[in-house]
Protein backbone atom coordinates (compact mmCIF):
# COMPACT_ATOMS: atom_id res chain seq x y z
CA UNK A 1 0.00 0.00 0.00
CA UNK A 2 1.45 3.46 -0.60
CA UNK A 3 2.78 5.72 1.99
CA UNK A 4 0.18 8.89 2.31
CA UNK A 5 2.13 11.45 4.55
CA UNK A 6 -0.65 13.96 5.34
CA UNK A 7 -0.86 17.02 7.76
CA UNK A 8 -4.22 18.74 8.84
CA UNK A 9 -4.40 22.42 9.01
CA UNK A 10 -5.89 23.90 11.84
CA UNK A 11 -8.27 26.32 12.05
CA UNK A 12 -7.55 29.91 10.73
CA UNK A 13 -7.62 32.13 14.11
CA UNK A 14 -10.31 35.18 14.02
CA UNK A 15 -8.87 38.27 14.33
CA UNK A 16 -11.05 40.22 16.95
CA UNK A 17 -10.98 43.28 16.26
CA UNK A 18 -12.41 43.14 12.42
CA UNK A 19 -14.69 40.80 13.64
CA UNK A 20 -16.30 43.48 16.83
CA UNK A 21 -16.21 46.15 14.47
CA UNK A 22 -18.92 44.50 12.03
CA UNK A 23 -18.08 47.51 9.33
CA UNK A 24 -18.68 45.96 5.61
CA UNK A 25 -15.62 45.11 3.75
CA UNK A 26 -13.84 48.06 1.56
CA UNK A 27 -14.60 47.53 -1.88
CA UNK A 28 -11.89 49.84 -3.79
CA UNK A 29 -10.04 47.63 -5.75
CA UNK A 30 -8.60 48.90 -9.12
CA UNK A 31 -6.70 46.84 -12.05
CA UNK A 32 -5.16 48.77 -15.33
CA UNK A 33 -5.62 47.15 -18.45
CA UNK A 34 -4.62 48.10 -22.04
CA UNK A 35 -7.03 47.69 -24.98
CA UNK A 36 -5.39 45.24 -27.82
CA UNK A 37 -7.50 46.26 -31.23
CA UNK A 38 -8.11 42.63 -32.75
CA UNK A 39 -11.02 40.85 -33.47
CA UNK A 40 -9.98 37.76 -31.47
CA UNK A 41 -9.37 40.67 -28.48
CA UNK A 42 -13.11 41.83 -29.04
CA UNK A 43 -14.73 38.31 -28.72
CA UNK A 44 -18.02 37.71 -28.79
CA UNK A 45 -20.42 40.21 -26.73
CA UNK A 46 -23.36 37.67 -24.77
CA UNK A 47 -24.92 38.89 -21.37
CA UNK A 48 -22.87 42.29 -21.12
CA UNK A 49 -19.53 39.95 -21.03
CA UNK A 50 -16.92 39.30 -23.99
CA UNK A 51 -16.10 36.34 -24.30
CA UNK A 52 -13.31 34.71 -26.23
CA UNK A 53 -14.01 33.06 -30.01
CA UNK A 54 -11.12 31.43 -30.65
CA UNK A 55 -12.48 27.64 -29.84
CA UNK A 56 -15.34 26.23 -31.39
CA UNK A 57 -16.77 25.59 -27.60
CA UNK A 58 -18.27 27.86 -25.70
CA UNK A 59 -15.88 28.88 -22.56
CA UNK A 60 -17.61 29.59 -19.35
CA UNK A 61 -15.50 32.60 -18.22
CA UNK A 62 -15.30 35.86 -19.81
CA UNK A 63 -12.73 37.51 -21.54
CA UNK A 64 -12.68 41.12 -20.57
CA UNK A 65 -11.20 43.48 -18.46
CA UNK A 66 -13.26 42.31 -15.45
CA UNK A 67 -12.30 38.90 -15.70
CA UNK A 68 -8.63 40.30 -16.15
CA UNK A 69 -8.71 42.10 -12.72
CA UNK A 70 -10.11 38.80 -11.25
CA UNK A 71 -7.31 36.57 -12.64
CA UNK A 72 -4.97 39.36 -11.15
CA UNK A 73 -6.38 38.97 -7.62
CA UNK A 74 -5.84 35.60 -7.81
CA UNK A 75 -2.23 35.13 -8.75
CA UNK A 76 -2.06 37.66 -5.72
CA UNK A 77 -3.94 35.35 -3.47
CA UNK A 78 -1.35 32.42 -4.73
CA UNK A 79 1.30 34.34 -3.82
CA UNK A 80 0.43 35.45 0.15
CA UNK A 81 -0.65 31.72 0.38
CA UNK A 82 3.22 30.84 0.01
CA UNK A 83 4.93 33.90 0.74
CA UNK A 84 7.24 31.98 3.65
CA UNK A 85 8.74 30.15 0.57
CA UNK A 86 11.47 31.82 -1.32
CA UNK A 87 9.93 30.83 -4.93
CA UNK A 88 6.22 31.29 -4.22
CA UNK A 89 5.52 30.82 -7.98
CA UNK A 90 6.04 27.20 -8.03
CA UNK A 91 7.13 24.03 -5.77
CA UNK A 92 8.57 21.56 -8.70
CA UNK A 93 12.22 20.84 -7.88
CA UNK A 94 12.90 21.69 -11.64
CA UNK A 95 16.82 23.11 -10.41
CA UNK A 96 18.27 26.90 -11.46
CA UNK A 97 18.59 26.15 -15.08
CA UNK A 98 15.52 24.85 -16.94
CA UNK A 99 15.03 25.93 -20.64
CA UNK A 100 10.98 25.69 -21.67
CA UNK A 101 8.14 26.67 -18.85
CA UNK A 102 4.69 26.33 -20.72
CA UNK A 103 2.09 28.26 -18.52
CA UNK A 104 -1.34 26.93 -19.98
CA UNK A 105 -4.42 29.01 -18.99
CA UNK A 106 -2.00 32.27 -19.02
CA UNK A 107 -5.22 34.13 -18.27
CA UNK A 108 -3.51 37.56 -17.79
CA UNK A 109 0.02 36.40 -17.92
CA UNK A 110 1.55 37.59 -14.60
CA UNK A 111 2.67 33.76 -13.34
CA UNK A 112 4.37 33.57 -16.84
CA UNK A 113 6.09 36.73 -16.65
CA UNK A 114 7.07 36.45 -12.78
CA UNK A 115 9.00 33.17 -13.85
CA UNK A 116 10.59 34.14 -17.06
CA UNK A 117 11.92 37.51 -14.67
CA UNK A 118 13.29 34.15 -12.47
CA UNK A 119 14.90 32.51 -15.26
CA UNK A 120 16.41 35.21 -17.54
CA UNK A 121 17.91 32.04 -19.75
CA UNK A 122 14.40 29.87 -20.34
CA UNK A 123 11.92 30.31 -22.58
CA UNK A 124 8.58 30.80 -21.16
CA UNK A 125 5.45 30.85 -23.18
CA UNK A 126 2.08 31.48 -21.71
CA UNK A 127 -0.79 30.11 -23.62
CA UNK A 128 -4.65 30.96 -23.40
CA UNK A 129 -7.78 31.24 -25.58
CA UNK A 130 -7.52 35.61 -25.59
CA UNK A 131 -4.68 37.54 -25.53
CA UNK A 132 -3.90 38.96 -22.39
CA UNK A 133 -3.88 42.75 -22.00
CA UNK A 134 -0.26 42.96 -21.32
CA UNK A 135 1.84 46.20 -22.18
CA UNK A 136 5.78 44.98 -21.80
CA UNK A 137 6.89 41.69 -20.77
CA UNK A 138 10.56 39.84 -20.35
CA UNK A 139 12.04 38.97 -24.05
CA UNK A 140 12.11 35.60 -22.77
CA UNK A 141 8.10 35.57 -22.03
CA UNK A 142 5.97 34.75 -24.96
CA UNK A 143 2.37 34.72 -24.97
CA UNK A 144 0.39 32.97 -27.24
CA UNK A 145 -3.30 32.51 -28.24
CA UNK A 146 -4.19 28.76 -28.86
CA UNK A 147 -6.31 25.91 -27.97
CA UNK A 148 -4.63 23.79 -25.76
CA UNK A 149 -7.28 20.77 -26.25
CA UNK A 150 -6.55 20.70 -29.62
CA UNK A 151 -3.17 18.91 -31.03
CA UNK A 152 -0.02 21.31 -29.89
CA UNK A 153 2.46 22.47 -32.34
CA UNK A 154 5.36 23.09 -29.96
CA UNK A 155 8.58 21.25 -30.17
CA UNK A 156 10.34 21.63 -27.22
CA UNK A 157 10.19 19.41 -24.13
CA UNK A 158 9.33 21.46 -21.41
CA UNK A 159 11.15 21.56 -18.05
CA UNK A 160 7.92 22.54 -16.83
CA UNK A 161 4.27 22.59 -17.23
CA UNK A 162 1.94 24.74 -15.10
CA UNK A 163 -1.68 25.10 -14.98
CA UNK A 164 -3.64 27.25 -12.22
CA UNK A 165 -7.87 27.84 -11.82
CA UNK A 166 -8.58 25.98 -14.93
CA UNK A 167 -12.19 24.98 -13.55
CA UNK A 168 -15.10 23.96 -15.89
CA UNK A 169 -12.10 24.58 -18.64
CA UNK A 170 -13.16 20.95 -20.14
CA UNK A 171 -15.24 17.85 -19.56
CA UNK A 172 -13.94 14.84 -18.65
CA UNK A 173 -12.22 13.68 -22.25
CA UNK A 174 -10.84 16.81 -22.65
CA UNK A 175 -8.70 16.87 -19.62
CA UNK A 176 -7.66 13.46 -19.81
CA UNK A 177 -6.54 14.62 -23.44
CA UNK A 178 -4.62 17.80 -22.19
CA UNK A 179 -3.14 15.61 -19.10
CA UNK A 180 -1.52 13.22 -21.99
CA UNK A 181 -0.47 15.89 -23.86
CA UNK A 182 0.98 17.26 -20.77
CA UNK A 183 2.84 14.04 -20.45
CA UNK A 184 3.95 13.67 -23.93
CA UNK A 185 5.56 17.25 -24.18
CA UNK A 186 7.87 17.44 -20.71
CA UNK A 187 11.41 16.17 -21.13
CA UNK A 188 11.91 12.74 -18.65
CA UNK A 189 12.44 13.73 -15.41
CA UNK A 190 10.59 17.25 -15.85
CA UNK A 191 7.58 18.20 -13.79
CA UNK A 192 3.48 19.17 -14.52
CA UNK A 193 2.21 21.46 -11.53
CA UNK A 194 -1.49 22.46 -11.11
CA UNK A 195 -3.48 24.60 -8.44
CA UNK A 196 -6.97 24.81 -8.23
CA UNK A 197 -9.54 26.52 -6.15
CA UNK A 198 -13.21 25.02 -4.82
CA UNK A 199 -15.98 26.51 -6.05
CA UNK A 200 -17.50 26.04 -2.44
CA UNK A 201 -17.61 28.24 0.08
CA UNK A 202 -16.90 26.83 3.38
CA UNK A 203 -16.88 27.51 7.37
CA UNK A 204 -15.68 25.86 10.37
CA UNK A 205 -17.28 27.94 13.28
CA UNK A 206 -20.67 28.00 11.93
CA UNK A 207 -20.50 31.93 12.04
CA UNK A 208 -22.12 31.35 8.49
CA UNK A 209 -26.24 30.13 8.73
CA UNK A 210 -27.19 27.42 7.05
CA UNK A 211 -29.93 29.41 5.63
CA UNK A 212 -27.42 32.11 4.26
CA UNK A 213 -27.30 32.98 0.23
CA UNK A 214 -23.78 31.71 0.38
CA UNK A 215 -24.10 28.19 0.69
CA UNK A 216 -26.30 28.38 -2.54
CA UNK A 217 -23.20 29.14 -4.40
CA UNK A 218 -20.91 25.97 -4.67
CA UNK A 219 -23.93 23.36 -5.10
CA UNK A 220 -25.69 25.47 -7.62
CA UNK A 221 -22.58 25.96 -10.07
CA UNK A 222 -21.84 22.59 -9.53
CA UNK A 223 -24.77 21.34 -10.58
CA UNK A 224 -25.06 23.61 -13.61
CA UNK A 225 -21.37 22.01 -15.02
CA UNK A 226 -22.77 18.85 -14.50
CA UNK A 227 -25.32 19.47 -16.86
CA UNK A 228 -22.83 21.36 -18.99
CA UNK A 229 -20.61 18.53 -19.18
CA UNK A 230 -17.68 20.47 -17.26
CA UNK A 231 -17.48 18.99 -14.31
CA UNK A 232 -16.17 22.21 -11.26
CA UNK A 233 -14.56 19.41 -8.93
CA UNK A 234 -10.95 20.02 -10.84
CA UNK A 235 -9.92 20.15 -6.94
CA UNK A 236 -10.51 17.08 -5.98
CA UNK A 237 -9.78 15.11 -9.56
CA UNK A 238 -6.57 16.01 -10.56
CA UNK A 239 -4.69 13.66 -8.33
CA UNK A 240 -5.98 10.99 -10.36
CA UNK A 241 -5.70 12.41 -13.43
CA UNK A 242 -2.58 13.45 -12.95
CA UNK A 243 -1.64 9.04 -11.75
CA UNK A 244 -3.45 8.42 -14.51
CA UNK A 245 -1.44 10.34 -17.75
CA UNK A 246 1.62 8.09 -15.66
CA UNK A 247 3.21 10.84 -13.74
CA UNK A 248 5.52 9.60 -10.50
CA UNK A 249 6.17 11.51 -7.44
CA UNK A 250 3.18 13.06 -6.72
CA UNK A 251 2.92 15.77 -4.27
CA UNK A 252 -0.24 17.59 -3.05
CA UNK A 253 -0.33 21.11 -0.43
CA UNK A 254 -3.80 21.55 0.84
CA UNK A 255 -4.95 25.43 1.41
CA UNK A 256 -7.55 27.12 3.38
CA UNK A 257 -7.91 30.84 1.04
CA UNK A 258 -10.10 33.28 3.83
CA UNK A 259 -12.66 35.24 1.90
CA UNK A 260 -12.54 38.53 3.75
CA UNK A 261 -9.59 40.39 5.84
CA UNK A 262 -11.72 38.50 9.28
CA UNK A 263 -8.69 36.18 10.36
CA UNK A 264 -5.73 37.24 13.16
CA UNK A 265 -2.77 35.90 11.12
CA UNK A 266 -0.99 38.63 9.04
CA UNK A 267 -0.89 36.40 6.15
CA UNK A 268 -4.06 34.96 6.09
CA UNK A 269 -5.27 38.48 6.73
CA UNK A 270 -3.54 39.53 3.50
CA UNK A 271 -4.92 36.78 1.81
CA UNK A 272 -8.02 37.29 2.59
CA UNK A 273 -8.08 40.95 1.79
CA UNK A 274 -7.14 39.99 -2.02
CA UNK A 275 -9.20 37.44 -2.41
CA UNK A 276 -12.36 39.17 -0.90
CA UNK A 277 -11.61 41.59 -4.41
CA UNK A 278 -11.14 38.06 -6.45
CA UNK A 279 -14.69 37.12 -5.55
CA UNK A 280 -16.53 40.58 -5.49
CA UNK A 281 -14.91 41.21 -9.08
CA UNK A 282 -15.24 37.18 -10.45
CA UNK A 283 -18.44 36.10 -9.08
CA UNK A 284 -20.82 37.30 -11.84
CA UNK A 285 -18.34 36.37 -14.80
CA UNK A 286 -18.11 32.41 -13.17
CA UNK A 287 -21.51 32.42 -13.00
CA UNK A 288 -23.29 34.32 -16.05
CA UNK A 289 -22.63 31.25 -19.05
CA UNK A 290 -23.14 28.72 -16.21
CA UNK A 291 -26.45 30.21 -14.92
CA UNK A 292 -27.91 31.11 -18.01
CA UNK A 293 -27.23 28.13 -20.28
CA UNK A 294 -27.64 25.33 -17.63
CA UNK A 295 -29.78 26.84 -14.49
CA UNK A 296 -32.34 25.48 -12.75
CA UNK A 297 -35.37 24.71 -12.83
CA UNK A 298 -34.69 26.77 -16.04
CA UNK A 299 -31.62 28.48 -17.69
CA UNK A 300 -31.57 32.10 -15.87
CA UNK A 301 -32.00 35.47 -17.39
CA UNK A 302 -29.16 37.84 -16.86
CA UNK A 303 -30.97 40.06 -15.00
CA UNK A 304 -32.00 37.15 -12.37
CA UNK A 305 -28.07 36.27 -12.42
CA UNK A 306 -27.14 39.93 -11.96
CA UNK A 307 -29.55 40.29 -8.21
CA UNK A 308 -28.18 36.84 -6.97
CA UNK A 309 -24.43 38.19 -7.45
CA UNK A 310 -25.56 41.45 -5.55
CA UNK A 311 -27.14 39.32 -2.49
CA UNK A 312 -24.30 36.92 -2.60
CA UNK A 313 -21.48 40.35 -2.44
CA UNK A 314 -24.00 41.57 0.05
CA UNK A 315 -22.96 38.81 2.39
CA UNK A 316 -19.40 38.76 1.51
CA UNK A 317 -18.76 42.01 3.02
CA UNK A 318 -20.24 40.77 6.62
CA UNK A 319 -16.75 40.47 8.71
CA UNK A 320 -18.57 37.96 10.74
CA UNK A 321 -18.56 35.14 8.33
CA UNK A 322 -15.44 33.36 8.83
CA UNK A 323 -15.76 31.85 5.23
CA UNK A 324 -13.00 30.41 3.12
CA UNK A 325 -12.37 28.40 0.07
CA UNK A 326 -10.26 24.94 -0.41
CA UNK A 327 -7.31 25.10 -2.82
CA UNK A 328 -5.25 22.70 -3.50
CA UNK A 329 -1.62 21.91 -5.55
CA UNK A 330 -0.34 19.05 -7.15
CA UNK A 331 3.01 18.44 -8.69
CA UNK A 332 4.29 15.51 -10.24
CA UNK A 333 7.24 14.19 -12.40
CA UNK A 334 7.20 12.49 -15.78
CA UNK A 335 9.27 9.21 -15.18
CA UNK A 336 12.68 8.89 -17.01
CA UNK A 337 12.95 6.12 -19.28
CA UNK A 338 12.48 2.29 -17.79
CA UNK A 339 11.47 4.04 -14.71
CA UNK A 340 7.77 1.95 -13.91
CA UNK A 341 4.94 4.00 -14.00
CA UNK A 342 2.07 4.12 -11.62
CA UNK A 343 -0.43 3.60 -15.15
CA UNK A 344 2.33 0.91 -16.06
CA UNK A 345 2.77 -1.07 -13.05
CA UNK A 346 -0.59 -0.89 -11.63
CA UNK A 347 0.92 0.25 -8.07
CA UNK A 348 -0.53 3.84 -6.42
CA UNK A 349 1.73 6.12 -6.13
CA UNK A 350 3.07 7.88 -3.40
CA UNK A 351 1.43 10.66 -2.31
CA UNK A 352 3.45 13.74 -0.29
CA UNK A 353 0.62 15.58 1.39
CA UNK A 354 0.84 18.76 3.87
CA UNK A 355 -1.30 21.53 4.43
CA UNK A 356 -1.53 25.44 5.15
Amino acid sequence: MAKRHEVVEPEIAIDPDLYCSAQPYDNDWQSETTSIGSSIYRGLEENGRRYQTLSRKEYLNPSDDKMFETYEAGHLVALVMDSERENPLFHSPIGDHPKNILDIGTGQGNWAVDVADMFPMATVRGVDLFPPPVTWMPPNCILEVDNIAEDWTWNEPQDLIHMRLMIGSFDAAEWARVYKQCFDNLRPGGWIEQLEASPYIECDDDSLPADNVLRTWGPALSECGKRAGRPLETIDMMQDAVRDAGFVEIHEKQYKWPIGPWARDQKYKEAGTVNYQHWMSGMEGWAMWLLTKYGAPHPWTQEEVIVYVAKLRAELQNPRHHIYERARRVWARKPFPNEPSPASSGRGPVIKTESV
